[in-house]
């Protein structure tokens, strides 16, 4: 019997943070890291971008490479880059443990999210603020995570854009059961229990996490705020359910 893959028993948990590191401090990014695990993170959200996808160049395979030999911790690998394709293999030796490709770059993703998942990491498909959610809906029950951009792609710190919900609400009544739905822009105490009510169950929060003082006490708050909404919108949360990052 197929043990549970990662990405399945996250989804089960409902409300997952992923701390996006495009915000943290890199020249202390081994001490970043080790504050993220402090407090609980159980993924680190890693965004490739490489001048052409998106207006601005990020995190390349040497710097997956060497965040991947100091922590354990599951690394959510979100490529904004053309020809992902000749790329995938790379990052997934460098510890990529999801590899998530945008419909804008790939207009029909299907070999290569079989691909991904050859190599043994869980395929994701991203779909960006402004792109038409038709753009995916084919290739939906094929991708582990359905990540939503909830602002345009290429830098950290902007404003929420809240009309992507109602692509959240379709994908979650459309995409396989033990799907993640992701979740990258604008993520603060302010917007993710809106997020959480329309379906997202794992969320990328960069500045929310690292301006900070504490990282797990701000991962517990907006964890808190997701919980909040979801009972008051009549969600049953099973009792396992809590604020506290495991």
């Amino acid at each position: 019997m197929n043990s549970e893959s990662w990405t399945s028993r996250l989804s089960r948990e409902r409300v997952v943070v992923a701390p996006s590191l495009l915000a943290a401090d890199f020249a202390n990014l081994e001490s970043e890291i080790r504050k993220l695990e402090a407090g609980g993170a159980q993924v680190l959200h890693i965004d490739v971008m490489d001048g052409r996808l998106v207006p601005n160049i990020s995190f390349g395979v040497p710097v997956v490479s060497a965040i991947r030999k100091v922590t354990t911790l599951k690394l959510d690998v979100h490529l904004m880059i053309v020809e992902p394709e000749r790329y995938v293999e790379a990052f997934r030796a460098a510890g990529a443990d999801s590899l998530s490709i945008h419909i804008e770059a790939v207009p029909d993703p299907t070999e290569l999210l079989g691909k991904i998942r050859d190599l043994g990491a869980a395929p994701g498909l991203v779909l960006d603020c402004g792109t038409p959610i038709s753009a995916i809906l084919p290739y939906v029950e094929l991708a582990d995570i359905l990540l939503t951009m909830s602002v345009p792609a290429g830098f950290g710190g902007q404003a929420f854009h809240a009309e992507v919900l109602d692509s959240i609400r379709t994908l979650r009544r459309l995409a396989r059961p033990d799907a993640l739905i992701e979740i990258d822009g604008g993520i603060d105490v302010e917007t993710i229990g809106a997020a959480a009510v329309a379906g997202v169950n794992m969320f990328v929060s960069g500045t929310s996490v690292f301006r900070a003082s504490n990282y797990g006490d701000q991962m517990t708050i907006l964890k808190k705020a997701a919980f909040d909404a979801l009972a008051n919108n009549g969600e049953r949360l099973d009792a396992s359910f809590d604020t506290r990052n495991r």
